[in-house]
């Protein structure tokens, strides 16, 4: 009998250990073969070629930006008037097995990213990691101070303090403009092990800068005055863990800690108004304190013939221990720091099981506990209306959690599913209105997929929230009124309802529609949140006109309507507000490849956006707050030209229009009394991008 040799052979020759038991008795055993004729270089598999180097392809770019308003660098991660970049997508494998890769996005602009990986496949990887995100309010913010960026503000010399806004003379000759953004840096190391068959390992280590300013506000008594708050954060992450994994099981010890750290604990601020208040010139505000977060889990995983079950306990503490700030401040405290200290506790407990081929059960049940072990102290009570010097305590609210879940998967035949659950949540909270809550969900989906070209399911559910007394807490409620109910705390039945539809009539043309219908009923509210609606819906269309040219277009719109009750006199019911929510969102998009001997592709891309919010108040006659809204053009036409083999041109021109009305952005320095603003911020421009690139394959 003649045989050829191939790669299963080999296989089984590099294993003929556990096959010799059973055949060696004979002198048949493979590790007994005489292979001397045998031209082991015809074995080579040539499609099983691992190509070795490097492979990718890096890209550069540069940009024309054309705005006048900071916020269209949300858009274009471009603040200044030119702007670069740097791409690359690298592979490079080596004959002995290590690989790395190189991904870089964007990098030099204010949405840049870089990741880069090393190791060996199977044994070991380093990880490198860099990312920045900005976001930006307004570059048009007027204030009078001077030292913004630092942690005290001061008036110029010839400021002339007055009883009112409107009465101070030197405000206008001292505005000068600041920028209001936030910028962050993220940069990460990593490293991943993987020892014998049973045994991993992993550590990384992440830092993150966050500077810029932001909106904050002082106050005197009635009066106050709109600072421009210092961010200077860093926050310190380490992350590291042991798996161990058997054949059909694992388990793994985790631990995650933080460190925040702040570089201004307090920000003084001279009085801009005559001194009222303890006849105080100069005021000062705490800011975000240092603090520190650790938690080490277990967790692990069992798969069974026809179950898995896993399990996860974790146990972490927060702490806090930054000095007060008692500058300017004429009272004693009882300690000179919070010494702040709560505990979590966690388990998760999940089950998936098939019973049989067509019946499938899922289970779970999550604990977490927020224990607060702050003392308590006895603290000076101040007010602006009243100074009585009765004591008043800091309060240490906790809060336990558990959830329940238990569904049913039934497959009634080929493209035909239904599910069906029922989810329990229960919380106990301390020094809240209310010390528990429970909210029961049913629910079931039915899922129709056995028509061709079609794929369609509808789920529907129902729940109810109830729970202990509603009493108004001394601690936290004590001037609130006795018929208030805290949405988040108030008897709640929730309806709600969802449906989508797939549907490819041909195989270039596919169609998906989507809707949902939610209704919360406070019935039991008499005070507060009586109703609230949530209506939404999509389409969605994808049509390939020929092989090289695509036209996608979809549209969306969700309306949110809330009713509340309120009461001027501190009793029943007298006033009526309707808020009214809508958000429109269009998009269109079209592509034409292999245009010039296959050497160029054009498209275009567009959206449009806008969001509208009405307020309705009624208290015997109706009055109409009047309509905020922002609405945003965004286009992007591109161009893309293959050069050469490997070199290609790529040209973007993007486009951002917005728009927007908020009131509270539209306030002059002195357009109210007792105010010093920032002016108006309100946006309405047309911003330009221009991004010229380049990107060659090696």
């Amino acid at each position: 009998m003649k045989f050829k040799l191939n790669l299963v052979t080999l296989a089984l020759l590099a294993n003929a250990g556990i096959a010799s038991t059973a055949m060696a008795a004979g002198g048949y055993g493979l590790q007994n073969a005489n292979t001397d004729k045998v031209k082991f270089d015809k074995w080579d598999c040539k499609r099983c070629v691992v190509e070795t180097g490097v492979n990718g392809t890096v890209g550069v770019g540069v940009g024309y930006n054309d705005s006048d308003d900071i916020r269209s660098a949300n858009a274009f991660a471009a603040e200044n008037e030119f702007t670069g970049k740097v791409d690359a997508d690298l592979t490079y494998v080596g004959k002995s097995g290590y690989r790395a890769t190189v991904e870089a996005d964007n990098l030099g602009m204010e949405n840049g990213r870089l990741d880069i990986n090393a190791g060996k496949v199977g044994q070991y990887n380093l990880n490198l990691n860099y990312r920045q995100i900005a976001t930006y309010k307004t570059d048009s913010a007027m204030s009078p101070y001077l030292g913004i960026g630092g942690d005290d503000l001061t008036l110029p010399d010839n400021w002339q303090t007055a009883g009112s806004s409107q009465d101070m003379s030197e405000l206008y000759n001292s505005l000068n403009p600041l920028e209001l953004s936030l910028k962050r840096k993220h940069a990460g190391l990593g490293f991943a092990y993987q020892g014998e068959e049973l045994w991993s390992t992993y550590v990384n280590y992440q830092r993150e800068d966050k500077t810029g300013l932001k909106q904050a506000s002082g106050s005197f008594f009635n009066q106050s005055m709109m600072l421009a708050e210092p961010v200077d954060y860093t926050t310190d992450t380490i992350e590291a863990g042991v798996k161990l994994k058997g054949d059909n099981w694992f388990t793994a010890i985790n631990y995650n800690g933080s460190v925040f750290k702040n570089a201004y604990s307090q920000l003084g601020f001279d009085n801009a108004f005559n001194p009222t208040f303890g006849a105080a010139t100069h005021g000062y505000m705490s800011l975000d304190p240092d603090n520190e977060a650790h938690t080490v889990s277990l967790m692990g995983q069992m798969n069974l013939s026809q179950t898995i079950m896993s399990a996860r306990v974790h146990y972490g503490q927060m702490t806090q221990d930054q000095a007060f700030v008692t500058s300017g401040y004429g009272y004693q405290v009882p300690t000179e720091s919070l010494d702040g200290k709560v505990d979590i506790t966690g388990v998760n407990l999940k089950l998936v099981s098939r019973i049989s081929r067509s019946v499938r059960v899922n289970a779970s049940y999550d604990y977490s506990d927020r224990d607060n072990k702050t003392n308590i102290e006895e603290w000076t009570q101040i007010s602006i209306n009243d100074v009585n010097g009765q004591v008043a305590y800091n309060t240490p609210y906790d809060i336990t959690t558990q959830r329940a879940k238990l569904g049913v998967d039934y497959r009634i035949n080929r493209g035909m599913k239904l599910e069906a659950g029922y989810d329990y949540r229960t919380d106990e909270r301390s020094y809240q209105d209310r010390e528990t809550t429970d909210e029961n969900t049913l629910w079931t989906k039915f899922r129709l997929s056995s028509f061709e070209n079609w794929d369609m399911w509808v789920k529907g559910s129902y729940g109810q929230r109830d729970g202990s007394q509603y009493q108004a807490s001394e601690w936290t409620s004590s001037e609130s009124n006795d018929l208030l109910r805290k949405y988040n705390l108030a008897d709640r039945k929730r309806t709600m309802i969802e449906a989508r539809v797939t549907h490819n009539p041909t195989d270039s043309l596919t169609l998906d529609l989507g809707t949902r219908y939610a209704i919360d009923d406070y019935d039991e509210t008499q005070i507060g949140l009586t109703e609230s609606t949530d209506l939404s819906y999509d389409a969605s269309v994808t049509y390939m006109l020929s092989d090289d040219m695509t036209l996608t277009a979809f549209y969306n719109r969700q309306n949110i309507e809330s009713e509340q009750a309120g009461s001027s006199s501190f009793s029943a019911p007298t006033w009526t507000g309707v808020v009214e929510d809508q958000v429109d969102v269009i998009g269109a998009g079209w592509s034409y490849n292999n245009l010039m001997e296959k050497k160029l592709r054009l498209g275009v891309d567009y959206t449009y956006s806008n969001s509208d919010s009405n307020t309705q108040v009624t208290q015997g006659i109706t009055g109409d707050y009047g309509d905020y809204y922002a609405k945003v053009h965004n286009v992007n036409i591109y161009g893309q030209y293959q050069a050469t083999e490997k070199m290609a041109l790529r040209v973007d021109y993007k486009m951002e229009k917005y728009e927007d009305n908020d009131a509270g952005n539209d306030i002059a320095p002195d357009g109210i009394w007792n105010v010093v603003g920032f002016g108006s911020n309100s946006h309405d421009y047309n911003a330009h991008l221009i991004m010229l690139s380049m990107s060659y394959r090696l």
